[in-house]
């Protein structure tokens, strides 16, 4: 179940990668063809429509976030999908020790139409979630793979509702019309100390959920057609999105994902879709100085 990837020690230095993040901000922003980094995206006539019993792969990265990733593994036990085989695959590293005890715990629960499947990378792998989500989609199976985070889960009905949109569909990026979501929590807040330990554990409206409405497919909530994902895999001609850190660095890939698809995605209908939103940012060193602005910038957002 678990495969580990070899270590490698290449990193950019930060100012480096700061200019190159600029640098593809702009791009994106449609100052340079996209078809530069990008020739082999297969057009619409040649991506699969699929209809009855799909199969979906689920991609996550978890670092740090191992009470947000027990909710959303808790979420494919509690609502096991019925019209799809769902691959549920978790990028980590071993030496997140919280993360890891979280995923042995779910390894020994059987759940119907559902995969574990536990990808252990370096670190310096995984604190560039681009590396990650590229391997995964040039390996999927899946007819559609959703590029998720962990603090995301999958309630009621929400896999099959989504199948059911998708049902004859080729579209190259879709994602889900609203979600429910918390305010910003605070560290202390309930709902983000019951998944410190091990165990399966539900969420529910009362918990202070909200509908959100969005207008295109961002980081969380990018699900992309499976044979774009195994052509073009995930900003895989982008180096500094394929090049190990060695610190967590800010995930804004998706921007040029979109960029390089060509679109900002379609907006489906699927049901039950939660997120916790929290000011606490595992990923980042706690306490350090990045740490304390990066939680002030999301107290302001509130």
């Amino acid at each position: 179940m678990v495969k580990t990837v070899s270590k490698t020690k290449i990193y950019t230095p930060r100012f480096y990668d700061g200019l190159l993040a600029f640098f593809f901000k702009l791009a994106a922003s449609g100052y340079i063809p996209a078809s530069w980094f990008l020739k082999n995206v297969p057009n619409e006539q040649q991506r699969a429509k699929k209809t009855g019993h799909l199969n979906i792969e689920i991609v996550s990265h978890c670092w740090g976030y191992s009470h947000m990733l027990a909710y959303q593994l808790s979420s494919l036990i509690n609502y096991p999908p019925t019209k799809a085989s769902v691959t549920m695959t978790v990028f980590f590293s071993t030496e997140d020790e919280n993360t890891q005890k979280i995923l042995d715990f779910f390894a020994t629960h059987e759940v119907p139409n559902v995969t574990w499947n536990w990808q252990s990378l370096p670190k310096e792998q995984l604190f560039r979630r681009g590396i990650g989500r590229n391997k995964a989609a040039l390996t999927t199976k899946a007819d559609w793979v959703w590029f998720s985070d962990c603090d995301i889960m999958f309630n009621e009905n929400s896999i099959d509702s989504m199948v059911d949109s998708l049902q004859g569909r080729n579209d190259i990026l879709v994602f889900p019309k609203q979600e429910k979501t918390t305010p910003m929590l605070a560290e202390d807040h309930p709902l983000l100390q019951k998944g410190a330990e091990p165990h399966v554990i539900k969420i529910n409206d009362e918990d202070g959920f909200e509908y959100y409405s969005r207008s295109k497919a961002t980081g969380e909530f990018q699900i992309t057609h499976g044979d774009a994902a195994r052509a073009a895999g995930y900003c895989a001609n982008i180096s500094i999105y394929q090049t190990p850190s060695d610190h967590w660095c800010k995930c804004v890939e998706d921007r040029c994902f979109r960029w390089l698809l060509g679109s900002h995605g379609i907006a489906i209908d699927i049901e039950n879709v939660y997120q916790i939103r929290h000011v606490t940012k595992g990923r980042y060193k706690k306490g350090s100085w990045w740490s304390r602005v990066r939680s002030k910038i999301r107290h302001l957002k509130q």
